[in-house]
C-alpha cells in the first residue's frame, strides 16, 4: 500500500498534468477549431495583408460648411476724443443719455494766436504790435449712435488733442468664435454672413458683417468692451492639435453682427455655421489620401502593374472628410487611401544599403 502512495499516485499525477499541458499547446497553436483542424496551420493558413488599401477617384458633392462654437458679446464702446487742445468750457449732455452720431457732447475753449500788426511809429520807424489771442470754442461730437456711458472730464479741465473724454456704447451685440488652424485654412474666402443658432434662443438667424481676424480687445485706455472676446490675441495655435493655446487668447476669431430686434443676450453660447462654398459633381478623394490640404497636394497613384506613382494635384473645397481634386487625377484612378509613411531605417552612406546587421 505504501508503494502505491509513494510511487504510483505521483506518477499518475504527472501523467495527468502532462496530458493537460499537451492539450493546451494544441489549442494554442491550432486555434481550438473543432471541424476544420488543418485550416489554421500548414501552407494553406491565412496571412495578414499589410499592403496599403486603395480607393478610386470618384465624383461627389463637397459642401464646405464650417461650424464653430462661439459666444454672444456686447460690442465695444466707442471712445470720445478731444478734437482741440484747450479747456473744457461746458458739458452739453449728461452721462447716461442716448445720443446720435455727430451730436455735440461738450465744448472746448481754446486760443487762436493772431499775427502781429506791423506799421509805422511816431518817429517814422517801422513798428510791430502784438495782438492778444482770440478766444474760440469748438464742440466734440458723438462718434456713434448709442448711450453715453462715460463722460470722464470736468469743466475747466485742460485737455490735449486725442485725449479720451468719454465713451459711447452702441448697444449692439455680436457673435464671436475662435477658429482652429484647420478652420482658418477652410475659410480663406469667407462669405459676408453666417447662420447663428443660440441655444435656447430664437430660430437660427443670419448674422451679417462676418469678418475674420484678431480678437477684439481693450483700446488701451480702459474703455473695455463690456464683454468682448477675451483680450488681445497672440496666444497662437498648438501645432499638434490645431487648437488655440490657452492663456493667451485665440489667434483668430470669426465675428458677425446680431441683427437688430433679435432677442439674445451677452454671454449666451451660440453655434456659428459658415457656408464657404459648394462644389457639385466634382472629383473627390478622402482627405487621408492627400498630403496637403490647401491649394496644392500630393497623392500616390497605383498603376496597373502595381507600382506607386507620386503625383501632384490641385485641390479645391473640402468638408473635412473628402477633398475636391481640380487637376492631376481622372475619374477611376486608384490612389492609396493613406499617405505613405516614410521608411526611417538608417542607410549606410557608403554602400546605400539599409543598416541593421542583416547578413547577405
Amino acid at each position: 500500500m505504501s508503494t502505491v502512495r509513494t510511487v504510483v499516485l505521483p506518477v499518475l499525477r504527472l501523467l495527468v498534468w502532462a496530458v493537460i499541458a499537451a492539450a493546451l499547446v494544441v489549442l494554442a497553436f491550432r486555434g481550438g477549431g473543432g471541424g476544420d483542424e488543418g485550416a489554421a496551420a500548414g501552407p494553406g493558413a491565412p496571412t495578414v495583408d499589410l499592403s496599403s488599401p486603395t480607393v478610386p477617384v470618384s465624383r461627389g458633392t463637397v459642401s464646405n460648411t464650417v461650424s464653430v462654437q462661439g459666444t454672444v458679446v456686447a460690442d465695444a464702446a466707442v471712445p470720445v476724443r478731444a478734437t482741440k487742445a484747450g479747456t473744457v468750457r461746458r458739458l452739453l449732455v449728461d452721462e447716461g443719455a442716448d445720443v446720435t452720431a455727430g451730436q455735440p457732447l461738450l465744448e472746448i475753449r481754446w486760443e487762436e494766436e493772431l499775427p502781429a500788426v506791423t506799421g509805422t511809429g511816431p518817429d517814422g520807424e517801422p513798428s510791430v504790435t502784438p495782438q492778444p489771442p482770440r478766444v474760440r470754442t469748438t464742440t466734440v461730437p458723438a462718434p456713434a449712435t448709442g448711450r453715453l456711458t462715460d463722460l470722464g472730464v470736468l469743466v475747466e479741465q485742460v485737455v490735449a488733442v486725442g485725449d479720451r473724454v468719454g465713451a459711447v456704447s452702441p448697444g449692439t451685440l455680436s457673435v464671436t468664435a475662435s477658429l482652429t488652424q484647420d478652420q482658418q485654412f477652410r475659410l480663406l474666402s469667407p462669405p459676408s454672413t453666417a447662420e447663428v443658432t443660440v441655444r435656447g434662443g430664437p430660430a437660427p438667424f443670419q448674422c451679417a458683417g462676418l469678418v475674420l481676424g484678431a480678437p477684439a480687445s481693450d483700446d488701451g485706455d480702459g474703455s473695455g468692451d463690456g464683454g468682448g472676446s477675451g483680450g488681445a490675441g497672440g496666444g497662437g495655435v498648438d501645432p499638434v492639435t490645431g487648437q488655440p493655446l490657452s492663456g493667451g487668447g485665440a489667434g483668430t476669431t470669426a465675428r458677425c453682427a446680431v441683427p437688430l430686434g433679435t432677442t439674445v443676450f451677452a454671454g449666451m453660447g451660440a453655434t456659428m455655421a459658415v457656408q464657404a462654398g459648394l462644389a457639385e459633381d466634382v472629383l473627390v478623394v478622402p482627405v487621408t489620401a492627400v498630403q496637403g490640404s490647401v491649394q496644392n497636394g500630393t497623392v500616390w497613384v497605383l498603376g496597373a502593374d502595381g507600382t506607386q506613382e507620386e503625383r501632384p494635384v490641385a485641390l479645391g473645397l473640402t468638408d473635412g472628410t473628402v477633398v475636391e481634386i481640380r487637376e492631376g487625377l481622372a475619374e477611376g484612378d486608384e490612389v492609396l487611401l493613406f499617405v505613405p509613411v516614410p521608411d526611417d531605417t538608417p542607410v549606410d552612406p557608403m554602400t546605400g544599403q539599409p543598416m541593421g546587421g542583416v547578413g547577405g
